[in-house]
């Protein structure tokens, strides 16, 4: 049985605040892409708290990636599935293998343009097989040399930095792989590093008073 962890908004909240201080020392960010669904929430909350005085709010743009997939069941645990979906509590899913674009940047706006030079912060809630990640980092890293060169910004001036930022990462084998550039130079932050459990964040719950009933009676359970 796969043990789920309930999260709340306050938990979320109270991770992107701890994590800030390192962000705006280490990452130095000027723009943040979130990845959907999960990111957004995280670089919304995050921006407050990357915001100086004096300074404007720091851009989020935002791409789709879409990677999970519902767990194949047996009839028993159909039921279970549907009774838990009937009371706003998320069937349990597993990642899939092929990631599914939803949303990306148009590479002949301003969007691409904008992302040249810059230091980028990648966001997102989990950072479970590293699949998606693996795709993103990769696919923005190609998009953005492809409009760099387009626009003649030639010399190191011109590169764009990467940094990533997730709530959770899951302690476990990785199916991608990060660029040892951005792994080496520390430009990658988890707010927690877990054990393999299922991650059940707010944004997922359709009956959200039910979801933090049952992250509060896991935590009195913990205790």
């Amino acid at each position: 049985m796969v043990e789920k962890v309930y999260i709340t908004y306050n938990e979320v909240h109270k991770l992107c605040q701890s994590s800030a201080e390192r962000i705006l020392n280490d990452f130095k960010p000027q723009l943040m892409i979130a990845i959907g669904g999960g990111g957004y929430v995280p670089a919304r909350i995050l921006r407050s708290f990357l915001k100086r005085p004096g300074t404007p709010n720091i851009p989020i743009q935002a791409i789709g990636l879409s990677l999970y997939e519902q767990l194949p069941s047996s009839h028993s645990k159909a039921s279970t599935d549907a009774h838990a979906s009937t009371n706003g509590i998320d069937p349990i899913e597993q990642p899939g293998t092929k990631v599914t674009r939803t949303q990306w940047l148009d590479l002949s706006s301003l969007e691409m343009a904008n992302l040249i030079g810059k230091d980028v912060l990648i966001v997102d809630e989990v950072d479970d097989t590293r699949t998606t990640l693996e795709y993103a980092v990769r696919e923005l890293m190609k998009d953005v040399e492809e409009a760099r060169k387009r626009l003649g910004r030639t010399g190191d001036e011109g590169r764009t930095r990467f940094s990533i930022f997730v709530l959770h990462n899951k302690d476990k084998s990785k199916r991608g792989n990060l660029p040892d550039e951005l792994m080496e130079h520390h430009r990658y932050l988890a707010a927690i590093t877990t054990s393999d459990v299922w991650i059940c964040y707010p944004w997922e719950a359709t009956d959200i008073d039910e979801h933090d009933k049952l992250a509060l009676s896991q935590e009195h359970g913990a205790g």
